[in-house]
């Protein structure tokens, strides 16, 4: 899987993973977080996430980043603002109000890009990633945060062997070797698998799915 894998699934509209409103785990758990209410928050591979209109009312700043250009194109089409795109080192930045998303490669994202970011949500990232992805994109997230910088993330879980991904699966353990420098609290663990948004999923023959929550420090 490659960067070309997610372009060609935003330009063949090939994306269920989307969701039409706000995550129910970001409005239940982000107050459990200690972030300050104007403080910046990352949102990575963010796709065309309807989350960050939800922190960015909370009056947080919002960072995305995203490799599908029309992904980003769509976002603040939807949103009914014209964007200023400007060319941001690597990256294409794409600014309305106080919502940045950078179009580019995350693996190529600096610290400097996000600057003094406070906080993260990482509801379909890590679980977009294949196995031989996942550890990189972990190494990379500990590079380019400040130190002491929360995360709330989602993950889910299911036996692989019974669905290829994405998403795919990431157990508890993995979440907790991938951030063994973190401060890791699982928050909830919600049994997801007869729900009618994942019946798609049952269809592939998949007998159980569990998404779980963790904030991090």
């Amino acid at each position: 899987m490659d960067s070309q894998f997610w372009i060609d699934r935003w330009a063949r509209k090939e994306i269920g993973f989307h969701q039409r409103d706000f995550n129910g785990y970001l409005r239940k758990y982000w107050p459990s977080l200690t972030v300050p209410p104007a403080a910046t928050v990352f949102v990575p591979l963010c796709g065309k996430s309807l989350d960050m209109h939800w922190l960015h009312e909370r009056g947080h700043p919002v960072i995305g980043i995203e490799i599908a250009k029309e992904a980003v194109a769509d976002f603040f089409k939807e949103w009914g603002v014209d964007a200023q795109v400007t060319q941001s080192g690597r990256f294409e930045s794409w600014q309305a109000g106080k919502i940045t998303i950078l179009c580019g490669d995350f693996f190529d994202l600096t610290a400097a890009e996000l600057g003094d970011v406070r906080a993260v949500f990482d509801r379909a990232a890590l679980i977009a990633l294949p196995p031989s992805l996942r550890e990189a994109y972990a190494k990379k997230l500990c590079e380019v945060l400040p130190p002491g910088t929360e995360t709330l993330l989602v993950t889910a879980d299911y036996p692989q062997q019974q669905m290829s991904g994405p998403p795919f699966a990431v157990s508890d353990a993995e979440v907790r070797k991938l951030f063994a420098e973190s401060n890791i609290q699982q928050l909830d663990d919600v049994d997801v698998t007869d729900l009618p948004d994942n019946a798609r999923f049952r269809q592939r023959g998949l007998t159980r799915l569990v998404e779980r929550i963790y904030r991090l420090d």
